[in-house]
């Protein structure tokens, strides 16, 4: 019996049940602008009898994304403005990333760099430029952490990562080696003793940054795969994204916080959802989204609290967004950078 492959085209969401019929030509618009992909551990956690589904809303296609409002782009948090050389990112004077890969094993519809990733996207690193961004990372010797990100750099094969580990081993100044990933939750049995070995084939302290939105994406099989993870000496912090009809309620909240700390992840960045094409329907205001987070004192443990950030349009870096960490004016909101620029933030487009 062939195993069950990722759901890739309008016609196969259809046979899963995922989109009705009569959607089709709206949804392969979608399609064609923006990649789809959902990983059948993804496909077998919908509720297909629940139409708000919060699984579904995170990776089934929707006609509202071929809605784009006017503060809205392509590049929302400036990372083209910050590349020096092709793959990588230098936005903060410590640590850049490092784009190996522009595909994911599942496309979120709320996705931040949509533009980017995918088969219309940028796709892999050719081994010219893959040199280059390498060659930048040794010449920078400030350069304490690099971070892997894309895409997924868990897609690429443990012989692939093993090449970019043993790569980084050989830039003394580089320490910390970081992966953001979703594969653990989306694909946990790519989590195999050949993965893990590449993930610490540099020798230097490896972090892996887990992105998941709701709780019952925390199942057996993910807790499973972290802990392969953990045990092997890995540190797993979380990522998430406050999304409008997903999470942001404070039951829901919690209860994904809970779960990270139970799973052995410390909870770390909870993201204001970016201003990128067509997710203008994820997006909450941000006086919902302090609320929410100031709800959440009190309520759970500090364990399990995480950083309430906004990545400031245009490039300027990430500021948290916590109590008394933004004022207003004129309707706007007021946010400083982290080198103390001051930048206004729009407030929710109500469509």
């Amino acid at each position: 019996m062939n195993a069950p492959r990722p759901l890739r085209t309008p016609a196969e969401l259809i046979e899963a049940g995922l989109i009705a019929p009569e959607d089709l030509r709206e949804i392969e618009r979608v399609a064609e602008r923006y990649a789809v992909a959902i990983s059948p551990a993804m496909a077998g956690l919908i509720d297909r009898g629940d139409p708000n589904d919060p699984i579904a809303r995170q990776f089934v296609p929707d006609a509202a994304e071929l809605t784009t409002t006017p503060e809205e782009r392509g590049d929302p948090i400036g990372d083209l403005a910050h590349s020096p050389v092709e793959g990588i990112v230098h936005r903060y004077p410590d640590r850049v990333l490092l784009k190996a890969v522009h595909v994911c094993p599942v496309y979120c519809r709320f996705c931040f760099r949509r533009e980017m990733v995918g088969p219309q996207g940028l796709g892999t690193l050719s081994p010219e430029a893959m040199d280059r961004a390498f060659a930048y990372i040794a010449e920078h010797k400030e350069i304490w952490e690099v971070i892997l990100t894309g895409g997924d750099p868990l897609v690429l094969s443990p012989r692939r990562l093993t090449e970019i580990m043993r790569r980084l081993s050989a830039i003394e100044h580089v320490k910390i080696v970081r992966f953001h990933t979703r594969v653990p939750v989306v694909e946990p049995e790519r989590i195999d003793a050949a993965l893990i070995a590449a993930l610490k084939a540099s020798g230097k302290t490896a972090y892996v940054a887990l992105h998941a939105n709701h709780p019952r994406e925390l199942t057996a099989d993910a807790r499973a795969a972290c802990a392969r993870l953990v045990d092997a000496g890995i540190v797993m912090i979380s990522q998430s994204v406050l999304l409008k009809g997903i999470n942001d309620d404070p039951d829901t909240l919690a209860a994904l916080m809970r779960a990270f700390v139970e799973t052995r992840v410390k909870p770390y960045y909870l993201h204001h959802p970016d201003l990128a094409p067509g997710t203008s329907h994820f997006r909450l205001s941000i006086e919902e989204g302090r609320a929410l987070v100031a709800g959440l004192r009190g309520r759970i443990s500090g364990l399990c609290q995480p950083t309430y950030i906004l990545d400031i349009p245009g490039g300027h870096g990430k500021a948290v967004i916590g109590p008394d960490a933004l004022r207003e004016h004129a309707g706007c909101h007021t946010v400083s950078d982290f080198r103390g620029g001051e930048h206004s933030y729009p407030p929710r487009h109500e469509g």
